[in-house]
């Protein structure tokens, strides 16, 4: 199965037509009148019999493959919309070609615009067997004159049904509250104008956009939309370390999607390409599915195809972090040394120290770091090494946190740096809440953070780095080779991103977690690169459900950090309730465990060993939502994990309401399944009996959650 199959023209006058695909996806594209050239039809793999029709549209519905703006060359007309620019009627077709590289399937398609000798490469990739098309346009200045590109599409398509039968999916994403899904009718944005009374397009289309240094505060750079009846799904990602923006519109009758990087207008971004000069655009990513849970099911296996290999995917270590709810940004060693024996004594394989271990200032941290250097006060005698070495004596791994692009104003690094290893606007060094940004573009900087990373690393054995980031820089920095500030913060990002990618090459066994301020970086870039995500700061354990039970939209459940902070004056349910929210991501414990009876670290090691029984299933299994992706008031809220040809988990809370739900699993409905309760191991906490199609699941008091194995009789 799989393979490139192409067929028709490689160049000519005539008008070219080919193919592209394998087993789970088929591309069929075609040019226009103009010679630009369109993707006419994208979805999965049909038989020979197979009508090609029903998915298949017209050179003048679809569009085409680049949309691109520059000084001097607008659009076609006034509106929000990314369609219609001078340049996207331009770029005629010149050639294309393809192949495979491992498990991946290549297409580069060369357009070209005789007017400015600008050629787009648009480079087209798929893993083989996957229903997802990962798009790039690379931009290379070929004519006698400069060229200052405004925005670029990453990847556009058209001819997708009618707005009137489009519902679009969309996720707030804030500090705190983290991925928090909401659904409207494409038609409450764009309204039915009658086209045909107009012969013109509406120009309002639905737009996302992401800012600054933190780029998924606000909302996740991601999305999809809906057919209701048939439930086909398309489903998005916007693979950017800084800016981004979609947009969605109507055309022709039908919707079109645009996905693109940071842009001049929103992002202060835009790049001169002198005669010779290349630039290429983030990727973004598109997953085709029968329903939501499908596409988002392709995104979590593409996403584990696209990031770096690591030991760590497949081994689930349990962490356990000394701040959330308990020594929060204060670790010393008299108060360490007895969470340690506790992590351990429960089972825990990491201990991470996070901030707080390099204060040593009476003034107050937060505006002082740099050094990256520990405090003797709160380490006295051996140092934080001693402390570091009863981590490895209780057999686990060290970790510490560090928030490697940040130099507090007071810090010495701020005046031994050269100024331009910072941030800057107009010459002017930039602050931001008492803390200046580094700019990995700049040697010094990233010899800075080489020598700190490699010093914690290479010299002290930690194991992991939680690598925060508490500041956000809007629109970016610009140095007198950046046209634009967002043009630095792009280019930090990426600098940022090659730094780890360093620090991992040099260290391959270092786990490192990605946090801004909780998911203020859950971007697919950084999750490419990075071993964890963490999804939320949120200390309350009744609103983290919603986070947990969504966080795999974004991030695959071993990659997804969730807080499990159990206390000693919670009551036997509030503990396994907050643990059990854990069990099907990364589960990292916190809490005072040094405090609680016998009884009560037991249930914690109840949990814990409840993961690790079933971690390895987590490595490959793909998302669901049997009661839909939760609302954040929701009383009762619902996560399951799908194992190919093996077991289903499925994770009920109950927050209020009545004390039974029927939860549907639809891909084991008509089958003979076996339950069984993992957590809470105590069998008066609730039910779940198999009713033929789902779960009917009882919880007599809340807070309460089960976490629930289903196990299929062998069959269809």
């Amino acid at each position: 199965m799989g393979g490139v199959r192409v067929s028709g023209s490689g160049g000519g006058s005539a008008l070219t037509q080919f193919t592209w695909g394998h087993s789970a996806l088929d591309a069929e594209f075609a040019t226009a009148d103009d010679r630009t050239l369109r993707l006419v039809r994208l979805g999965p793999r049909q038989g020979p019999r197979q009508s090609r029709s029903r998915d298949t549209v017209g050179t003048e519905v679809a569009l085409p493959l680049v949309e691109l703006s520059a000084l001097g060359h607008g659009s076609g007309w006034s509106g929000p919309r990314f369609t219609g620019t001078a340049f996207g009627t331009r770029l005629a077709y010149r050639s294309h070609r393809s192949g495979r590289s491992g498990t991946w399937e290549w297409l580069t398609v060369e357009l070209h615009d005789r007017a400015t000798g600008l050629t787009a490469f648009v480079e087209l990739t798929s893993p083989t067997g996957l229903p997802v098309l990962r798009s790039r346009v690379r931009l290379r200045n070929e004519g006698t004159e400069p060229l200052v590109v405004q925005s670029v599409s990453s990847l556009l398509l058209g001819g997708l049904p009618s707005p009137d039968a489009l519902d679009v999916h969309r996720a707030r994403n804030d500090w705190l509250a983290e991925c928090r899904w909401y659904t409207e009718p494409l038609r409450d944005t764009v309204a039915d104008i009658n086209v045909d009374a107009h012969q013109h397009d509406s120009r309002a289309a639905l737009v996302l956009t992401g800012r600054g240094s933190w780029p998924t505060d606000g909302h996740l750079a991601m999305g999809a939309l809906t057919e209701r009846g048939s439930g086909r799904t398309w489903a998005w990602q916007i693979e950017s370390p800084a800016g981004w923006r979609w947009d969605l519109g109507e055309h022709a009758h039908g919707t079109h999607l645009a996905l693109n990087g940071p842009t001049d207008a929103e992002h202060q971004w835009r790049v001169r390409l002198a005669p010779g000069d290349e630039f290429t655009t983030v990727p973004a990513a598109l997953a085709l599915g029968s329903g939501l849970d499908d596409a988002m099911g392709a995104l979590t296996s593409y996403r584990r195809a696209v990031r770096r290999p690591h030991p760590d995917h497949t081994a689930l270590p349990v962490v356990f972090n000394d701040y959330m709810n308990t020594l929060m940004g204060d670790p010393t060693t008299e108060k360490l040394l007895p969470l340690i024996d506790a992590a351990a004594e429960a089972g825990a394989e990491y201990f991470c120290i996070d901030s707080g271990w390099y204060d040593d200032d009476t003034e107050g941290w937060w505006d002082s770091v740099g050094e990256w250097l520990p405090s003797p006060r709160r380490f006295p005698g051996g140092g934080i090494r001693a402390v570091l070495d009863r981590i490895r004596e209780r057999g686990m791994v060290p970790g510490l946190w560090l928030e490697p692009e940040v130099v507090g104003v007071r810090s010495p690094v701020a005046s031994q740096l050269p100024p331009d290893a910072f941030f800057q606007r107009d010459g002017v060094r930039l602050a931001e809440q008492g803390r200046h940004q580094l700019d990995l573009r700049h040697p010094a900087a990233r010899a800075h953070l080489d020598k700190t990373v490699d010093r914690i690393v290479g010299d002290w054995g930690v194991g992991y780095l939680k690598l925060d980031y508490n500041i956000v820089v809007d629109p970016g920095t610009q140095t007198p080779e950046d046209l634009a500030p967002g043009v630095g913060l792009l280019g930090h990002a990426h600098a940022y991103l090659d730094w780890l990618s360093g620090v991992l090459d040099r260290h391959p066994g270092l786990v490192v977690e990605n946090c801004a301020s909780g998911g203020m970086r859950m971007d697919g870039a950084t999750l490419a690169v990075s071993q964890l995500q963490s999804t939320s700061d949120q200390q309350d354990p009744l609103r983290f459900p919603p986070i947990a039970a969504a966080a795999p939209t974004a991030v695959p459940p071993e990659q997804g950090a969730v807080w499990a902070y159990p206390q000693p004056e919670y009551d036997d349910g509030l503990i396994s309730f907050t643990l059990g929210g854990a069990l099907l991501g990364r589960i990292h414990l916190s809490g005072h465990l040094n405090r609680m009876s016998e009884h009560q670290l037991g249930l914690v090691r109840d949990a814990v060993g409840t993961y690790k029984a079933l971690r390895a299933d987590l490595a490959r299994a793909v998302p669901f939502w049997p009661l839909g992706l939760p609302g954040w008031t929701d009383e009762w809220l619902a996560l399951g994990m799908r194992v190919p040809d093996g077991p289903s988990y499925v994770s009920v809370w109950r927050r209020g309401g009545e004390g039974e739900v029927r939860v549907p699993v639809g891909h084991l409905a008509g089958r003979e399944v076996r339950t069984e309760i993992l957590h809470p191991s105590a069998s008066t906490s609730g039910s779940a009996v198999w009713d033929g199609d789902g779960l009917r699941v009882s919880l007599p008091s809340a807070p309460g959650v089960l976490l629930i194995r289903l196990a299929p009789s062998v069959g269809p």
